[in-house]
Order: structure tokens, then sequence, then C-alpha cells
């Protein structure tokens, strides 16, 4: 585990799958559970890194949640851990990834690791990476993808694409070099890792 690693906050009704998702995480992760909307709320604050959160709970719901905390501009990445299904609703919800359960430690492990590379990308990217998986989402149900939200959501997609290749190609190759730097590992002699 990272010494930078930020908290993956764990939000469930039910407090015994809080209780398995923690277990499987906290040899990685910093982990902490809420088992209401309102405790998650409390929890959130710029230690908290990722969010793994259920939709359906009594009182405020996980969609009542999400909605919280991009409003509040907390800087998290947050995944839908959840039993309900997707229809086009969830284009406009501020989630980055979408699980339907029942998920397994593989599910939740590469979630996590997902959500952990993104949160060094910049917002546009962040936005093309969680209307991807939208779309992925809507297209194992055919009846969203047929829909004028779904042809929104694909306009979008086309328009983030456009920007990004425009910015990169706006590069000159030493710019380049140096905006992707960090994300290349680099050997103890000082040159790129060929892994």
């Amino acid at each position: 585990m990272s010494s930078q690693a930020g908290t993956v906050l764990i939000v469930d009704d039910d407090a015994a799958l809080t209780d398995v998702y923690a277990a499987w995480l906290a040899d990685d992760y910093p982990v902490e559970t809420a088992t209401s909307g309102a405790a998650a709320l409390d929890v959130i604050d710029d230690h908290v890194d990722i969010v793994l959160l259920d939709r359906r709970m009594p009182g405020l719901s996980g969609d009542d949640v999400l909605a919280e905390i991009r409003a509040d501009g907390h800087d998290c990445r947050v995944a839908m851990v959840t039993g309900v299904e997707p229809t086009t609703d969830v284009i406009a919800m501020g989630f980055d990834e979408y699980l339907v359960k029942p998920v397994d430690s593989d599910d939740l492990h590469r979630t996590v690791e997902t959500l952990r590379d993104r949160l060094a990308y910049s917002d546009d990217l962040q936005e093309l990476y969680a209307l991807l998986s939208k779309r992925a989402l809507l297209e194992t149900n055919p009846d969203a993808a047929d829909t004028d939200a779904y042809d929104d959501l694909d306009d979008r997609i086309d328009a983030l694409r456009a920007d990004l290749t425009d910015t990169v190609s706006e590069f000159s190759h030493d710019d380049f070099r140096a905006a992707f730097h960090d994300l290349t590992p680099q050997d103890p002699e000082g040159g790129a890792n060929a892994n």
C-alpha cells in the first residue's frame, strides 16, 4: 500500500456487506465504512479518494449522497456498487464506475485500482472515462442504447475526444515528454524503464 494512498469509503446499509468489502480491501488500502447516507457525508473529506456507494439505502439514498458529494466539490472518484440495474437515468449521475451486485473481491480491487489511477487525470479525461463507462454499461440494455439521452452521451464523448486530441496535437515533442514524464517508470540509472 502506498503511503500516499487516500481512504476508500464503503457505503452500504448492509453492515455485514460493508465489513466483507472492507476485509477484501484492507490489506491494500486504508478503508472506512458507513451504513447510511448521512454517516457517509459526515466522513467524506479530503482524505477520501474513492467512494464505493450503494444506490438503495433508507433515508439518504446513494443517488442523494452522490449528488451531495458533487455539489460540495469533493474531488473523489465514486463507484456505484448496487443491485439497481442501470437505465438512462445513470447518464446524468456524477459517478465514475458502476458495478451491479453481486461483486467479488477481484471486481472491487480492479475498480478501486482503476479509480485510483484516474485521480491523476485531468478533469476532461476523468469525465471522458466516466462517460465511456456509462456508455458501456448502457450498451448491455438495448432499450437504453436507443434513446435521445444515449445519443447526447455519444455526442459528449465525441466532443471530449476531439478536445483532448486537439490538446495533445498542440504539444511539441518536448512538451509531450514533459507532460507525461511522471507517467513513465524510471530505472535507477535515470532512463525509462522498458517494462
